[in-house]
């Protein structure tokens, strides 16, 4: 038997090799966060443990690490991408817009926006604006139907207006639901609300306007309750 036809003999066929083993998407590892302002440093220090205590002394946040050490539950959602043209002396410039979302769904919610070349970047900059712009929301029960003394609804009707759209979130009563659009039942649901009747006007394809009417319509929920 000549060499060639041992070398056949000893391969492994391919259907008994064992398969390769595939390579998951790389996850980068968050830096830890280092505070850099004098709120961040007391956060950080364990001498501020409450959101509520932030926005009752009316201190500013300037850093998206305090938000996620306060409120560790924090979800994002990316609502909208697209892109942005912009004619320049060299040519057309072209860059990536994205609208992220961060609620606990319990009474917090932030909305941001970000720009970039790259999408990565311009999502990274949406949920750090969104962090930064968490405000907190008052839930309840202003149902005349149901009267529980349960958080799922809002406590009054409230009403905003981003842009062209005017939204407004009436209170309903337990277990019917969000009545509401597809993206904005997913905002009312990271802000903890589980039953409202919303209306909506004007241009609602915008998400960019439909979220800050939405926003400013929850924000009402805690400054005049």
């Amino acid at each position: 038997m000549s060499q060639v036809e041992n070398q056949r003999q000893e391969r492994q066929p391919r259907g008994d090799r064992p398969p390769r083993q595939s390579r998951g998407p790389r996850k980068e590892e968050e830096a830890p966060w280092v505070p850099r302002t004098e709120l961040g440093k007391k956060v950080a220090a364990g001498l501020i443990t409450d959101m509520n205590e932030i926005y009752s002394q009316g201190l500013r946040i300037q850093e998206a690490g305090i938000i996620k050490k306060l409120l560790p539950d924090l979800k994002s959602e990316v609502i909208d991408v697209g892109m942005v043209q912009k004619m320049t002396p060299n040519g057309q410039q072209t860059k990536f817009k994205a609208l992220v979302a961060a609620g606990n769904e319990n009474g917090w919610l932030g909305i941001g926006q970000g720009k970039s070349k790259q999408m990565r970047v311009a999502i990274e900059k949406a949920t750090t604006n969104a962090y930064l712009n968490v405000s907190p929301i008052k839930l309840g029960c202003g149902s005349w139907e149901c009267r529980c003394d349960q958080s799922h609804s809002v406590p009054f009707k409230v009403r905003g207006k981003g842009g062209s759209v005017v939204v407004e979130i009436v209170p309903a009563p337990r277990g019917l639901g969000l009545v509401a659009g597809g993206k904005i039942r997913n905002l009312l649901k990271l802000a903890g609300l589980k039953d409202a009747w919303t209306t909506a006007k004007g241009s609602t394809a915008t998400m960019n306007s439909t979220s800050k009417a939405i926003l400013e319509c929850l924000r009402q929920t805690f400054s005049q309750g």
